[in-house]
């Protein structure tokens, strides 16, 4: 359904512009109908990037993605405004996407002006209403409120919400529940597990492995905005076998052991290709089937 080829995101930096900082490099990966693929790794490795390369809001320097075989660079206006209607975003920062001088309805009522003209007042108040009850939300509680009189977690799920109006097929879920509270998490991350088998394929962007790993079929861990692994979740999570992947794991606090030391993903050791091994364009190479682990960058040359 949506896939990456290649894709490289340089940005421009500097007085003038005349430095470059590479904050996607060569990524490639598939999302497939009612799957979920976790997009893991520490703040600054690309993650929410790739995200907006995907949403259109930012434009590959090189590479491809495309939808349903359709390549997003050739998309005309009005064609992105049908891919939009199948391709939605819920960002971390719910804050960002409302206008406080306008009530929240504007959000939602954008969607009925722009991809629902047909329906009636009562078949659009039903709809509204059953979004808004699948993210836990009473409409009394939130309709006709400005985004200050509503907390994070309200305006993240309004959010998640309004792509519920639609009929969309791919969800970019960037660190969605991150300002939601434990009691709300679980519902949301139910919901995900709801449109999964509804047949929608979800980019779920995060930088906590324990939710990676609860939620997802296949698991990409980015580092440096590289792809560090990638594969079937069980078998990254079981098996890893990238040396920044074991460092992250090795991060992860448990219970039944005393924190002591801290390690440093960007301490862990090289890691190289077995004899034999044969190393893609990309940098990866299989483990087992459909498990890959990157050669690291100074292996490459």
């Amino acid at each position: 359904m949506l896939e990456l080829k290649g894709v490289t995101k340089v940005f421009k930096t500097g007085m003038f512009g005349k430095e470059e900082t590479v904050a996607v490099s060569n990524v490639s990966f598939a999302v497939e109908p009612g799957e979920v693929v976790s997009l893991i790794g520490e703040s600054g490795s690309g993650k929410t990037t790739v995200g907006r390369m995907i949403l259109r809001l930012a434009e590959p320097t090189t590479g491809a993605i495309s939808f349903d075989g359709t390549d997003l660079a050739t998309l005309s206006r009005r064609q992105l405004r049908r891919y939009y209607g199948h391709v939605q975003g819920v960002f971390q920062d719910p804050f960002s996407s409302y206008n406080p001088v306008y009530k929240v309805d504007r959000v939602l009522g954008m969607v009925r002006s722009s991809y629902l003209p047909g329906l009636s007042t009562s078949e659009w108040k039903a709809k509204l209403s059953d979004s808004l009850e699948a993210v836990s939300l009473e409409p009394r509680d939130v309709l006709g409120k400005y985004p200050h009189q509503l907390s994070g977690g309200q305006l993240q799920r309004l959010m998640i919400a309004r792509a519920l109006l639609l009929d969309i097929k791919f969800l970019v879920a960037d660190e969605i529940i991150s300002m939601l509270d434990a009691s709300t998490r679980i519902d949301v991350l139910n919901l995900l597990g709801d449109l999964k088998a509804r047949g929608v394929g979800i980019l779920f962007i995060t930088h906590d492995l324990s939710l990676g790993n609860y939620i997802s079929d296949k698991t990409l861990i980015l580092r440096r905005g590289r792809i560090a692994e990638y594969g079937p979740t069980p078998k990254v999570f079981g098996n890893p076998s990238h040396a920044y992947t074991q460092a992250l794991l090795a991060s992860v606090p448990q219970l039944h052991r005393k924190w002591t030391t801290t390690a440093d993903p960007n301490a862990a050791p090289v890691t190289s290709a077995p004899v034999g091994a044969v190393v893609g364009e990309d940098g990866l190479f299989e483990v087992d089937k459909g498990h890959f682990v990157a050669v690291d960058e100074g292996e490459l040359a």
